[in-house]
């Protein structure tokens, strides 16, 4: 079946950013928000974590498939439409989106369109791991949905890679699963330390062995040390990266450092009427960062909605190493919200400055230690120093 079908606003993926968004939308009087998600069952990643944390500060050890079950009935409930097994494989016009699902294709015309596609791990491929292609090779996401959704034995012996806190956790699916860690594997100086595991740091794997199935990981040492850990399943952590494709097909600008759509403070993406958020738009986030960013987008979508004028571009947001990223990358107003910036390695007490243009801007020192895996929160009371029509502003370390 062919059909074309018209809504207010069209949200691409249904977790916990793309829920946050449509639950504040519809409870708002948006009009019919409908919720598209290409899985079988709404809620995203939380689904197959079971772990707790889940919570924020207000139920901090709600574990992920009971936050997902929450977050789907809080947008239902709120009126929104919620459509699971329908795939988004590419854009008609600039707010048209064409669709399959078991019912046919689709052709839906929406006033906004919200990308909140979220991210994933970089496979082994993507990783440039040389050696065989033997059955046992997964990411996190991988294991946990075997394990979790559908029951699946997953080896006895396994190697984690990875200094991400998803190691953690990655850890503990393999230990549920009946299967010994021998050990978790990372380039940087430091890691996640599993009591139990052992942990080795500024080693990186080699090569994967095997025929069939894994059989081991040839790991090398910076110093040059090297050996091969026997094992039948190998699990790489982290290293995420924004689920971009679909802005990409519609011709969306994206940012160098996040890789995801590069968007203003308001999370309005290049192309008019086009919004994006939670972790699409960045490395990832706990899922209760991607809620805050969806449930904070719903006040610029109600304004477009209701006629405001797309603003122009913006300077945009730039960093020198070692950081990696900041989130948004544009600035068409003063920012209400922290800014998120991540580093590329560890850090103790940096001092982060902000200029535009060879003016300082902003300037302050960040007490505690900084992790790779997680982003550092910026208050935005400096974003109303930036000169709209100025060049672009540059955030570094120093």
């Amino acid at each position: 079946m062919n059909r074309d079908r018209t809504v207010e606003v069209l949200v691409v993926g249904a977790g916990p950013a793309g829920l946050a968004l449509a639950a504040r939308l519809a409870a708002a009087g948006a009009g019919h928000v409908e919720v598209l998600e290409r899985e079988q069952d709404a809620g995203g990643v939380p689904r197959h974590c079971h772990h707790g944390g889940f919570g924020g500060t207000v139920r901090p050890w709600l574990a992920g498939p009971a936050y997902a079950r929450r977050a789907v009935q809080a947008a239902v409930t709120a009126g929104a439409t919620l459509r699971t097994g329908v795939t988004a494989t590419g854009w008609a016009g600039p707010l048209s989106l064409e669709t399959t699902s078991p019912a046919g294709l689709e052709r839906i015309t929406a006033r906004a369109v919200v990308l909140a596609t979220g991210a994933r791990e970089r496979p082994r491929s993507a990783r440039l791991v040389p050696g065989s292609r033997p059955a046992g090779v997964l990411t996190t996401g991988e294991l946990q949905q075997s394990v979790h959704l559908y029951g699946q034995d997953i080896g006895r012996r396994a190697v984690v890679v990875g200094a991400d806190p998803v190691a953690r956790h990655a850890v503990r699916t393999l230990r549920r699963a009946g299967a010994e860690v021998v050990a978790v594997v990372t380039e940087l100086s430091r890691g996640p330390a599993v009591p139990g595991v052992p942990l080795l740091t500024a080693t990186r794997v080699g090569e994967l062995r095997g025929r069939g199935r894994l059989s081991g990981v040839a790991v090398q040492h910076e110093d040059g040390r090297s050996g091969t850990l026997a094992c039948d399943t190998v699990v790489f952590t982290g290293d995420w990266i924004p689920d971009h494709e679909l802005a990409r097909r519609g011709g969306i600008a994206l940012d160098p450092g996040t890789r995801g759509p590069s968007v203003d403070a308001s999370f309005r993406t290049s192309t008019p009427g086009v919004f994006a958020v939670g972790n699409a738009l960045h490395g990832v986030e706990r899922a209760a960062t991607a809620a805050a960013e969806g449930a904070a987008a719903a006040v610029a979508v109600l304004a477009h909605l209701s006629g405001a004028p797309w603003p122009q571009p913006g300077p945009a947001l730039a960093v020198r190493a070692p950081l990696v990223w900041v989130a948004p990358n544009r600035l068409t107003d003063a920012a209400g919200r922290p800014l998120l910036l991540r580093s590329a390695e560890p850090l103790t007490g940096p001092v982060v400055t902000v200029a535009q243009d060879g003016q300082l801007l902003w300037r302050r020192r960040v007490p505690g230690r900084v992790s790779p895996s997680r982003s550092l929160r910026l208050p935005p009371g400096w974003t109303h120093r930036v000169d709209r029509a100025g060049g672009p502003v540059l955030l570094g370390i120093g």
